[in-house]
């Protein structure tokens, strides 16, 4: 009877983790970002360096997980030793759960260091994208909006 609910809160979990993940990558908009008019400025690549971007932190992960952790450990012995082994489990389980969610949604990032056309160097740090590679020496435009910038060609 346990291992239904137990399956069932997993994919749960799973499906709330793939909802939360947002994207970080130079061509990904939220819908603010949208028809806002954004400042232009061009500059040459002068650097290029693999980041990781830390997964996201939210109660999500760490309350699933808890739980189903709970759930587990309430199968574990019987009286007072279940409410035990559920506590501990809930316990174990918010942990691995937060653990889960950062791990899932990591990502891989690179810092492009650019010197901008007025002479400044600033760096930006975003998502990696598979059909969008960088060069050292390369053109590109820095677009923001709402204080987020996004590198592109």
């Amino acid at each position: 009877m346990r291992n239904p609910v137990l399956l069932a809160a997993s994919f749960a979990v799973l499906t709330l983790l793939g909802g939360c993940a947002s994207s970080l990558t130079g061509d990904t908009y939220s819908r603010d970002e949208a028809r806002t008019v954004q400042t232009v400025r061009m500059g040459t690549i002068e650097a290029l360096r693999p980041v990781k971007i830390e997964g996201t932190k939210t109660p999500i992960g760490a309350g699933a997980g808890a739980v189903i952790g709970g759930v587990a450990g309430s199968g574990v012995g019987g009286g007072r030793g279940s409410a035990v082994a559920a506590v501990i489990g809930a316990v174990a389980g918010g942990l691995l759960g937060a653990m889960t969610e950062e791990g899932l949604t990591r990502t891989q990032g690179v810092e492009i260091t650019v010197r901008e056309d007025d002479g400044s160097m600033r760096a930006y740090v975003q998502a990696v994208e598979e059909n969008q590679v960088f060069r050292v020496g390369e053109r590109v435009r820095i677009l923001t909006v709402n204080g987020t910038s996004r590198v592109s060609h």
